[in-house]
């Protein structure tokens, strides 16, 4: 028998129901239970009291004393030699056990309690000195308090109140998590969920725009894989069919030969290093100026490099060798084509560092800047083995940035080239 359900619905409603059901039922029990019990013995020492105040007057005679003070309190009297009475008494009952109890001390006589719970009256019989009985009539409630009983019909009411408001609310949770659920089953098995949007509280949006993101970092891998074999097979082709007809022909020179070899050994070496990706590495404190400074002097020793950096840089915790290789690439791919000039500016905020790198080159087409995200793709389809690279630069510093939690955008420069720039989280 499965005594907790596995529905999460079901699982929040009883977290959420049974610590308030405890703390209700402790909070009768031990306050409202000694409230009941100081209450009743209030009232039952109240009408005895006044109820022996009667029969003493009675005792002595003073019958119409004690019909001017029983209207005034607000009890019946009346003396009967015979009445018509069940077989037992009330006297042991959870309502008038108190009364009896007080009677017994004060009264030297026994004392017959009865109620009428229908119409909410009790009657005690008190025989007197003359053989007969006397009988008080009066409210039920002058022994009784029902206030404990209506605050626990209250909270009963309450938890089902509680429990009425509290369910949309859950469900309405249950239900962004069972879409995010279904959302990532068809995520595994390598379809779309058209229409699915982060609903639901923050840390459930949170959780569906990471899974958003993880399908998009899963298909952009899938795209470069297959990118990567498209490449490999096109840009290999052409120098080993060239070597093949040259060796059979006997047209060859060491020098072409070599040359096709470094170019095939640069490719081989550019998918690789895409496809092995990030290799495990210590985080540590960085600091990126001297970095980013030293990079550009060693890709572009031929520029100008403008720095725009803060007076004390920010510190915080990255993979400092993935970060070189990412700016590396960057800045190696703006001096390509940069005509003099090389700008780098690093902008600390709050909660994050901006790194903007740019140069006076041609820059690259609003329509074209996805593409140059893209792995083993060549904006310049004409370029030559001497011009062109394998595709791979700014796509592995992408990765790179990614891997940082950060993120990288195109842009147009105001100096007349491509404007990179990088946002990392500190």
């Amino acid at each position: 028998m499965r005594l907790i359900p596995r529905s999460f619905l079901w699982r929040t409603i009883l977290m959420i129901l049974i610590p308030l059901i405890i703390a209700q039922v402790i909070i009768a029990n031990v306050f409202f239970g000694n409230h009941w019990s100081r209450v009743h013995a209030t009232l039952a020492r109240s009408l005895s009291g006044e109820i022996v105040t009667m029969m003493n007057f009675l005792d002595k005679g003073e019958k119409q004393t004690v019909q001017s003070m029983a209207k005034d309190i607000g009890i019946n009297v009346s003396i009967n030699t015979k009445l018509n009475r069940p077989e037992t008494n009330d006297n042991n009952s959870r309502e008038a056990g108190l009364l009896a109890s007080e009677l017994s001390k004060r009264l030297n006589r026994p004392a017959q309690i009865y109620m009428d719970k229908g119409k909410r009256l009790v009657f005690i019989d008190i025989p007197t000195n003359d053989g007969k009985t006397v009988t008080f009539g009066t409210s039920l409630y002058r022994i009784y308090s029902t206030s404990t009983e209506v605050f626990i019909i209250w909270l009963i009411g309450s938890i089902l109140i509680v429990s009425i408001l509290i369910t949309p609310f859950i469900i309405m949770h249950t239900r962004s998590i069972r879409r995010i659920a279904k959302a990532a089953g068809r995520f595994g098995r390598g379809l779309d969920a058209p229409g699915f949007q982060p609903t639901g509280s923050k840390e459930i949006r949170e959780a569906a725009s990471a899974m958003i993101t993880m399908k998009e970092r899963l298909n952009r891998y899938n795209r470069t894989r297959t990118d990567m074999l498209n490449a490999v097979s096109h840009d290999l082709k052409s120098p080993l069919t060239r070597m093949r007809l040259a060796v059979e022909t006997g047209k060859i020179s060491k020098k072409d030969l070599l040359h096709d070899i470094d170019r095939m050994t640069e490719m081989v070496n550019g998918y690789l290093a895409f496809a092995r990706g990030e290799m495990p590495e210590i985080e540590q404190t960085t600091e990126l100026p001297a970095m980013l400074l030293r990079i550009a002097r060693d890709v572009a020793p031929d520029k100008k490099i403008e720095t725009i950096f803060p007076e004390e840089p920010v510190q915080f915790y990255a993979r400092p060798m993935a970060l070189a290789r990412a700016f590396s690439n960057i800045i190696e791919n703006a001096a390509r084509y940069a005509k003099s000039k090389i700008r780098i500016t690093e902008t600390d905020i709050k909660d994050q560092v901006e790194i903007i790198i740019e140069d006076d080159g041609p820059g690259i087409p609003d329509e074209k800047k996805s593409d140059a995200l893209r792995p083993f793709v060549r904006l310049d389809e004409s370029r030559s083995d001497q011009t062109g690279g394998t595709g791979l630069g700014l796509s592995i510093a992408q990765t790179a940035i990614e891997n940082h939690g950060g993120q990288m955008f195109l842009e147009n420069s105001d100096i007349g080239g491509l404007k990179v720039r990088i946002i990392l989280p500190i």
